[in-house]
């Protein structure tokens, strides 16, 4: 529903913001990699997961959509809620998490509080393949808002399901052939190959 939330940090606690956008004040719950992200700043952008419960309707906000896509895979683990999701990216970097994840590192996991060795398991049985076909680099933050066009047309085909190896490899060909291609005729000459 929410991409992200854009606006002035009205309030800023290690667990949670306030972020004035539009004249509206949004509460949102953040880990406390986001927190050591975003601390010296007035104005940020925070990509927003929006949790509705029976009960609750809330708003978590990451730093980067790199940590916010973690998030969301930790959440859709039998067992972890958003809660135990956010405690968990405060606890290690998204990186360790994910490396822990993709070499099936339990004891790592299960140093997190809340998470018990049955839980760990669970994480990586459920994330490892997920993960794995991600890439190592998925978590990389972008440090340019705008994209390349090779980069753009590669984000748009990991979201088709391909693997990085794979896209990479005919990306590099199609860009070196040809550098002025726009993004999507990028993608759809990468989708021949592929």
């Amino acid at each position: 529903m929410y991409d992200y939330f854009s606006g002035k940090l009205a309030f800023k606690a290690p667990t949670h913001v306030i972020l004035e956008t539009g004249g509206i004040g949004y509460h949102i719950h953040i880990s406390l990699t986001t927190f050591s992200s975003i601390k010296d700043q007035e104005h940020c952008k925070l990509y927003v997961s929006f949790q509705v419960r029976e009960d609750s309707q809330t708003l978590y906000g990451f730093a980067t959509e790199a940590e916010r896509q973690l998030f969301n895979h930790l959440i859709s683990v039998s067992g972890i809620g958003p809660n135990t999701g956010r405690m968990m990216l405060s606890s290690i970097t998204p990186e360790e998490i994910q490396s822990a994840i993709i070499n099936g590192q339990v004891q790592v996991i299960q140093k997190i509080k809340g998470i018990g060795p049955k839980s760990a398991q669970r994480v990586i049985l459920e994330l490892q393949d997920k993960l794995k076909k991600q890439g190592p680099d998925a978590l990389i933050p972008v440090t340019n808002t705008k994209q390349s066009t090779s980069g753009e047309a590669l984000s748009a085909l990991l979201m088709l399901g391909f693997t990085k190896q794979q896209v990479d490899k005919v990306l590099g060909t199609l860009v070196l052939a040809n550098p002025d291609q726009t993004v999507e005729e990028l993608i759809k000459m990468a989708l021949k190959r592929l």
